[in-house]
């Protein structure tokens, strides 16, 4: 598969958070994303009260809309604004906490405990901080992670998966040589080997 001149792509953190500060947030969908309604019961499998981890969560809606569900929500984001943009949308209050091993990290936690989110590198996580997740909703983090970080992604998200975790992983098919990415695309090759 040609992945065209994305391999040796890096985008900065500081990139990111000038997305976010310029409102370049074309990736943030309003209502949700359709795909995760459409196969919520393949991430649920019928189970309730599910701890459900959303890598690079942004203010992604779909964290409210599974919480009032019942299920507890954990996400992380290198972005406090938006974290913050997600409570006050959802009129949420929520109180924040610094999380001692990481430096600079923050937990934003909805005082009804449900949802958890940290302000951080993904990277900066690990199972003993954040614990092991029933389900993951990769909307958008396999496709913005860097392709040269991918490897290091799959294997912490693997690291955060109880046994019978589900991981619904949406990506994005198009030419590689025609767009620089983000979102970057990888080929179903790829996310095979990639988590095997």
């Amino acid at each position: 598969s040609d992945v065209g001149s994305q391999k040796d792509r890096v985008v900065t953190e500081e990139e990111w958070l000038q997305k976010w500060e310029m409102g370049n947030i074309g990736f943030h969908k309003e209502q949700g994303h359709p795909l995760l309604r459409k196969y919520l019961d393949v991430l649920l499998s019928g189970r309730s009260g599910l701890r459900i981890f959303f890598p690079l969560c942004g203010k992604a809606v779909e964290m409210k809309w599974l919480a009032d569900m019942g299920h507890r929500v954990v996400g992380v984001e290198v972005s406090e604004q938006a974290l913050k943009e997600f409570f006050s949308e959802h009129s949420l209050p929520y109180c924040e906490e610094p999380v001692p091993e990481i430096t600079g990290g923050k937990k934003l936690q909805s005082t009804s405990g449900n949802i958890s989110l940290y302000c951080c590198s993904i990277y900066d996580l690990s199972s003993s901080i954040v614990g092991k997740f029933d389900g993951v909703w990769d909307r958008g983090a396999l496709v913005a992670v860097n392709p040269c970080d991918r490897q290091r992604y799959v294997s912490l998200m693997i690291s955060l998966m109880e046994k019978n975790s589900s991981y619904l992983l949406v990506t994005v098919s198009y030419d590689p040589n025609k767009h620089k990415g983000p979102p970057f695309y990888v080929p179903e090759t790829e996310i095979k080997s990639l988590f095997g």
